[in-house]
């Protein structure tokens, strides 16, 4: 009898046993169990931690509430102004509500992951490339309220929506590249001529405190040489202003009185005497005494004198006595062929440059 009842207890064990085995479920802290007795929903969802079910009659589903990170496949699209583009983003979501993700959705990962999808090429028709490069948070949030509103009724909550990259053609990444170079020349230029108007601005100013001091120029130009010299040059080219010349020339002129500047004045009434072209003469010495007197006129000692010292240059000077002595084999003409002189009026010539008078007989040397 008793072993009997041992045995029974044993068998009861043993079910016990067989029966928490198959009954028995643990949820995760992660997890929600959404449980189906004879296909019915269940209102109550199980929370996390150890829960029974009815072997053969109900059964559990385990929900993931966590944050689930999922890739959305690149795109190809046609903006609103015509760009071919290829844009991939990825898309962040949550379960909140268990029961609907199991009861009103087959699976609720592929139909987010379809609608992530065509509200990406719904975006990329009605945006134009400057909004996709640079304008993506109003994307963004354009495309996470176009997935966020099917995904209300499924249980899903969608947290966020990104776009990670947008492919361009590479003749528009050329012509993208070609319009930044020229954006940034012409903004380059524009500083340049910037700095050119102010440096323009402050030169002239430098030159109106130059003008007023003579000496600052000097100063700057020794400073220019100074810096030149720095560079070790085997050829220095300086430049020499014509400022600094006036003022030395105006430094090195003596200041004289008022009445010494009113004596050196000329008199009104002294004219000079205009110069007498001399006559032309075949004779060696009228084309002698005509270079000589050419000679004088360049000097700069020769100058117009009183009408006193005309007037005694204007005397015809003693022709030569005939001679006895033997003509010279110099290639001059002789004393009986005497050359007739046209009188003329020479310019004075100071007393040693006056042709000394020969002897009688003698001829006129020839002057090389």
């Amino acid at each position: 009898m008793v072993q009997e009842l041992l045995i029974a207890l044993v068998v009861v064990v043993l079910a016990g046993v067989a029966y928490t085995a198959a009954a028995a479920r643990v949820v995760k802290q992660y997890e929600r169990g959404v449980v189906l007795r004879f296909g019915r929903l269940r209102n109550d969802v199980r929370g996390p931690g150890f829960t029974m079910v009815l072997p053969g009659a109900e059964r559990l589903r385990k929900v993931n509430m966590q944050i689930v990170t999922m890739p959305v496949p690149a795109q190809d699209g046609i903006t609103r102004d015509n760009v071919t583009v290829r844009v991939d983003a990825v898309i962040y979501f949550k379960v909140v509500d268990a029961a609907s993700a199991v009861v009103e959705v087959e699976d609720y990962r592929f139909a987010v992951s379809q609608m992530a999808q065509t509200s990406l090429r719904s975006i990329i028709g009605k945006s134009d490339l400057d909004d996709l490069l640079s304008n993506r948070e109003k994307l963004n949030q354009g495309l996470e309220l176009m997935i966020d509103s099917p995904a209300v009724g499924w249980g899903v909550q969608i947290d966020r929506v990104e776009i990670k990259d947008v492919s361009l053609p590479e003749t528009m990444k050329r012509s993208m590249a070609r319009q930044a170079e020229a954006d940034r020349e012409r903004r380059a230029r524009v500083i340049n001529a910037d700095a050119e108007l102010q440096a323009s601005k402050k030169l002239s100013q430098a030159a109106a405190e130059m003008s007023s001091q003579p000496a600052a120029l000097q100063l700057r130009l020794l400073q220019t040489v100074v810096a030149v010299a720095a560079e070790k040059n085997s050829t220095l080219v300086l430049p020499f202003p014509v400022e600094l010349l006036r003022f030395l020339e105006r430094a090195q002129q003596p200041t004289a009185p008022p009445q010494a500047v009113q004596g050196a004045q000329p008199a009104q009434g002294v004219q000079a005497a205009p110069p007498v072209e001399p006559a032309a003469s075949s004779s060696p010495e009228s084309s002698a005494d005509s270079s000589l007197a050419a000679s004088r006129e360049s000097s700069p000692e020769s100058s117009p004198v009183s009408s006193q010292t005309e007037t005694q240059s204007a005397e015809p000077a003693p022709e030569p006595e005939s001679s006895s002595a033997p003509p010279s084999p110099s290639p001059g003409p002789s004393p009986s062929q005497g050359p007739a002189r046209t009188a003329r009026t020479p310019k004075p010539s100071p007393p040693a440059a006056r042709p000394r008078p020969r002897p009688n007989g003698s001829k006129p040397l020839a002057r090389h």
